[in-house]
């Protein structure tokens, strides 16, 4: 793959997934008040969060789910006012997330300096869940790896599916033509958040109305807008790809960027629906409809887009925007960059989870790195409920390029054009032109941003086969069904080499997906630090091996919101009090999870094993972690008598 940007991960708790190609420059945030009692007393930024921080333009700052800002405008704006008042600085209220976060101005990029300072005072107020930077993520972060073949093809009415070794090769392929017999993926729409898509005869038939995201937050050091977008505008319908080329002096000075357009949405866009129309490519699921979501420009991209595509992609409300008509079953990002999950990320994941969407990340590309990278350290990759690929090449290895390790979920093939093998990579829809559209063509790319595509494209056969699977049921037995990863993947590299056919064939009948580390139901939306969206919907409590009519496995008080069965397989994210018990396994080590108590941010536990006859207890600050055996016990964060917890082996 060759365009600029990168993908993260994390494990799907409760939900799915996302592919992306990302890769490239570090942007890191922080939580500001992580130690803090919720007093509301001023606690200032660790140590070792202040050392991420880096210059920024806006602040997302998210408010507990009792907090009058919630539904109060002006008691959004009251609050940003005194923080501008008490630090000096000018804080403006530009808007409201689809998440329900509050979206700060600080009035250009500012230094990381001033940047703490406003930090530690809006999470000085005690109705503050958190505060972190707008990162702003280089477009430049979608690099292809290095050694990259070029070569293009054309659009002649051809028939090159006889190239496309990545959907049939017996060793190293997918089985999509085997799969294909059962499921073609209609009726399902898979939303793809990129840079656009270019008109294509291979794509033209399965396009549904996207939008383009790009609020045009292209700041260079002066504060001054250079049009990230390359279209001249920022919000609208228009979801097309202008090209994503960078003029000189168009982008901040220390970026690295493009004088060539990458085409990098029309290339994802084509391995997950491209038309069987017998010339050409074909898709994986090639009667699915694809919608292009336009994220990535020029330049940079500020968190806050991707989190109002994500929340916009699956459904949810996005203030401005006028709703969409074709929510998507599936989302891929082919997108990210170095850097923690942060908060609203993880909120827009989860509730667009909730809504019913399976979201696909990419893994990344910086395996070939003198230091190789882990995928967990990449943004979107380190997210929980999201489904991480990585990629493999045509001997079946993990690629050279691909990132790797414990949050990577599956591996598909991502090719490898190096070495003068263009023939090796992926073939995909593409464009001709250098800057600005021109003729169609195809290219050979490889990337996790084209492995990614691939799983998104098998999510939609699945759910064309089976429209009742959830989000979780879906990675489920993606990863139940995977075959061995036929070559070397010492690092990580999930589950295995997904296999179409298989996995197809496994729902289509309404087999148990079998047993995995992954849960079997969405997680609850009940985290009450977290910002609320009004349109968030309750979680479902449906469940692939049968379990899950809410209060399930579990012991929570009946009608209280919490489905204590989601972590009958260790891994879950639920909201507790003092009096639940939730029932394990025991394949993490521990058969039982007694809430002893919920109180002053702290949450006091005792872990049961062998019918109770060894029990460890111990307590938690929030946020923090605390390890039982196996089992990890992440406590989000406590309101009140309720605390949100996440569990995972």
């Amino acid at each position: 793959m060759r365009t600029h940007r990168q993908s993260r991960h994390g494990r799907i708790f409760v939900a799915s997934a996302l592919g992306v190609t990302l890769l490239g420059g570090a942007v890191f945030t922080a939580m500001a008040g992580e130690n803090s009692s919720g007093s509301g007393s001023a606690s200032a930024l660790p140590k070792s969060a202040t050392t991420g921080i880096e210059p920024a333009s806006g602040l997302i700052v998210g408010y507990k789910s009792k907090a009058q800002e919630t539904h109060s405008e002006k008691a959004v704006r009251e609050g940003i006012s005194a923080a501008a008042a008490k630090t000096g600085e000018k804080l403006s209220y530009e808007r409201r997330l689809g998440i329900g976060a509050a979206l700060v101005n600080l009035d250009g990029v500012q230094p990381a300096k001033e940047v703490i300072k406003v930090m530690n005072q809006l999470q000085a107020d005690a109705d503050v869940a958190y505060v972190v930077p707008d990162a702003l993520v280089p477009t430049s972060d979608i690099e292809s790896p290095p050694d990259e073949a070029q070569s293009n093809l054309p659009s002649d009415g051809t028939d090159l599916t006889s190239k496309q070794w990545n959907l049939s090769e017996p060793k190293a392929g997918l089985d999509v033509p085997d799969a294909l017999r059962v499921s073609t993926g209609k009726g399902v729409t898979v939303a793809v958040l990129d840079t656009g898509i270019a008109k294509h005869s291979d794509l033209d038939a399965n396009i549904v109305p996207g939008f383009d995201f790009i609020s045009d937050h292209g700041p260079n050091e002066s504060g001054e807008n250079k049009d990230n977008a390359n279209d001249g505008d920022g919000r609208d319908s228009d979801s097309s790809d202008p090209g994503d080329f960078a003029k000189e002096g168009q982008c901040p000075a220390n970026e690295a960027t493009s004088t060539e357009s990458s085409w990098h949405g029309t290339h994802v866009a084509g391995i997950v629906a491209g038309v069987d129309n017998g010339k050409g490519i074909v898709g994986v699921a090639p009667d699915a409809k694809v919608e292009p979501i336009r994220v990535l420009g020029s330049c940079i991209t500020p968190d806050s887009d991707i989190i109002d595509a994500i929340t916009w992609a699956s459904g949810g409300s996005v203030d401005g925007v006028p709703d969409n008509q074709t929510p998507a079953q599936v989302i891929n990002m082919s997108l990210g960059s170095e850097a923690p999950c942060t908060p609203p990320m993880q909120a827009a994941i989860d509730q667009a989870v909730q809504r019913g969407s399976t979201i696909v990340v990419a893994a990344g590309n910086q395996g070939n790195r003198p230091a190789p990278l882990d995928a967990g350290k990449f943004d979107f990759a380190s997210c929980s409920n999201v489904i991480t690929v990585a990629a493999t090449d045509r001997a079946g290895d993990k690629a050279f390029y691909s990132n790797f390790g414990s949050v990577v979920d599956i591996s598909a093939p991502g090719g490898d054009t190096s070495n003068g093998h263009p023939e090796n990579g992926i073939l995909s829809t593409f464009n001709s032109g250098k800057t600005v559209p021109a003729e169609e063509n195809f290219h050979f790319e490889m990337g996790t941003s084209q492995a990614a595509p691939e799983i998104s494209g098998l999510a939609a056969l699945m759910l064309s086969a089976n429209p009742n699977l959830t989000p979780a049921e879906i990675e489920t037995a993606i990863q139940a069904n995977a075959r061995p990863i036929p070559g070397r993947c010492e690092e990580g590299c999930g589950a295995g080499l997904a296999d179409a056919a298989k996995t197809v064939e496994a729902v289509a009948r309404g087999a148990s997906a079998g047993a995995t580390d992954s849960p079997s139901s969405p997680p609850s939306d009940s985290s009450s630090d977290a910002p609320t969206s009004p349109d968030s919907p309750p979680a479902s409590s449906s469940s692939s091996d049968g379990a899950g009519d809410g209060a399930g496995n579990g012991t929570g008080q009946e009608g209280d919101g919490t489905d204590l069965s989601a972590c009958l397989h260790n891994t879950c994210q639920v909201e507790v009090t003092s009096g639940d018990t939730i029932e394990l396994d025991g394949a993490a080590g521990v058969d039982e999870l007694q809430i002893d108590s919920v109180s002053d941010n702290t949450l006091a536990f005792t872990a049961s094993s062998g019918n109770g006859a060894q029990q460890s207890s111990a307590s938690q600050t929030a946020p923090g972690r605390s390890q039982v055996n196996d089992l990890a016990v992440d406590v989000i964060s406590v309101d009140d008598d309720r605390a949100t917890i996440r569990l995972s082996s």
